[in-house]
């Protein structure tokens, strides 16, 4: 019985250490994932409403079609 037991406490800590370095790995990328989810929002805004550069004084208004 006592040979079962430690089998037993040793599978379940090698289970935690697995879960745990997918834990890690998984909150590793976090960082990368919300980068990439602003720089995707900004584009979609430009996208959405770009930018016309400001007028000079000395330029004619554009014609319409």
């Amino acid at each position: 019985m006592d040979g079962t037991a430690i089998i037993i406490i040793l599978a379940v800590a090698g289970v935690v250490s697995v879960l745990l370095f997918a834990l890690k790995g998984l909150l590793d990328q976090v960082p990368d994932v919300i980068d990439s989810a602003g720089k995707a929002r900004d584009a979609w805004h430009r996208f959405k409403k770009p930018e016309v550069p400001p007028r000079t004084d000395d330029e004619d208004p554009p014609m319409a079609a």
